[in-house]
């Protein structure tokens, strides 16, 4: 039980809310508590919906913290979180039909959602009690009359509440009138649409595949990697290495989880060495990291306006026709590093009416750059309008962004050049 909420410190009012102990309750009752993966599914969503953040609580998020799968996995292919809803449905079902029978409050997870609601139970009737006499008023103890005073200061608070409501209700009916008026619905703000322009064919249809930068090394961690010689017999058998991956790219894949989650959207995570293009021929394609990196992404044909080059003693994007006050080369600092740069494109897929995504830096940090541009509603709208998109349309682009360097950390992605095709 590595995941759920039982192993860090709740906050106050978490702790001490009600909906909690239930929660705690019936994660210790006899239904769950011989199941650890019940128990902590339980426990998850319950914090999730005691906090307030329903977008915890997707399938996808469920599935990481609960199950232990990797970020971006299929929970379309896989499903865990699915089968084991059903089963906590039921679990509780059984629970607030015996050992649960007298709690005032009932927690119950709706079919479709992952997301626990609490509601009040409706006081039951006992068997010695009339339904007449269930609904009569019960007598008032002496000690409850309250004095004169708090009944004025209650009677004021009432009025204050009715003046409250009054003022709300004409507001609401002043914003009613003026959609009315108007004959269509108040737009989403300009950022919120370029997303949707932008992201529109990645987050509907099937999962698009993330396929992040996955080189073949020699060497280990101890004694240094370097990347594996193009030739296999170059090397002793077993002496690659290909299970290392940029701190950028896992800094990306994490970006982009939570763009998906927020847009109740999936993908598929694969890392290049693992990639079939039978499959990745019928998808969107989104590849973070760069060509050296990222086997995979040399399969297809490179960019044509803006290429990567290394050499010994340096590496850069070359930009093949630089306009006026343009450099022919973007090259980074190699000590230290305080800048970084990287290619952004969208191109067309392998079969009509896809779309590949590129974000390649020349490191770690200029890639996670990309992806952040992308993943933020301000900076997709700059990138747009710098594009000049019609509304609602997307064409295939190449573009140049410079990001700075603070600390091992990427901070301020911008938009240095940018060709449409």
């Amino acid at each position: 039980m590595a995941k759920t909420s039982t192993i860090h410190e709740m906050p106050p009012f978490v702790s001490n809310d009600p909906r909690w102990a239930l929660v705690h309750r019936i994660a210790s009752s006899q239904h769950l508590k011989t199941s650890a993966r019940l128990h902590d599914f339980l426990l998850y969503v319950g914090e999730c919906a005691i906090r307030g953040v329903a977008e915890e609580a997707t399938e996808q998020q469920i599935g990481i913290h609960v199950f232990d799968r990797a970020p971006g996995y299929n929970s379309s292919e896989d499903s865990i979180v699915r089968t084991h809803a059903r089963l906590l449905r039921q679990k509780l079902a059984d629970y607030f039909a015996g050992e649960g029978a007298g709690e005032d409050m009932v927690l119950e997870i709706p079919k479709g959602h992952y997301l626990p609601v609490f509601r009040s139970r409706a006081p039951r009737l006992r068997a010695t009690d009339s339904p007449d006499r269930a609904h009569a008023p019960a007598p008032v103890p002496p000690e409850a009359i309250a004095p004169a005073a708090a009944v004025a200061k209650h009677s004021s608070a009432q009025w204050w509440n009715l003046g409250l409501g009054v003022i709300v209700l004409v507001l609401l009916c002043a914003l009613g009138f003026q959609l009315w008026r108007t004959g269509k619905p108040m737009a989403s703000s300009p950022a919120n649409a370029a997303m949707e322009t932008f992201w529109g064919p990645f987050l509907s249809g099937s999962p698009p595949l993330v396929i992040y930068s996955n080189a073949l090394f020699v060497g280990n961690s101890k004694d240094g990697l370097r990347y594996a010689p193009s030739k296999a017999d170059q090397a002793p058998s077993g002496f690659y290495t290909d299970a290392y991956t940029g701190v950028g790219e896992v800094a990306a894949v994490y970006r982009l989880t939570r763009l998906f989650d927020a847009h109740h959207a999936q993908f598929i995570l694969k890392r290049s060495l693992l990639v079939t293009w039978d499959q990745a021929s019928l998808k969107n394609l989104i590849f973070i990291g760069s060509r050296a990196e990222n086997p995979s992404l040399k399969v297809l044909p490179d960019t044509t306006d803006f290429t990567m080059t290394s050499s010994p003693d340096s590496a850069g994007i070359v930009n093949h026709h630089p306009r006026p006050g343009e450099p022919p080369v973007y090259s980074r600092p190699e000590h230290p590093l305080t800048k970084d740069y990287a290619i952004l494109a969208l191109l067309p897929g392998v079969q009509p009416g896809k779309w590949i995504l590129i974000c390649s830096g020349l490191t770690t940090f200029g890639t996670q750059a990309a992806v952040d541009f992308v993943s933020s509603p301000d900076t997709v709208e700059k990138l747009l309008r710098a594009a000049h998109f019609p509304h609602g349309a997307i064409r295939p682009f190449e573009a140049v962004l410079e990001t700075t360097v603070a600390g091992g950390v990427p901070i301020e992605p911008r938009l240095v050049t940018l060709r449409t095709h």
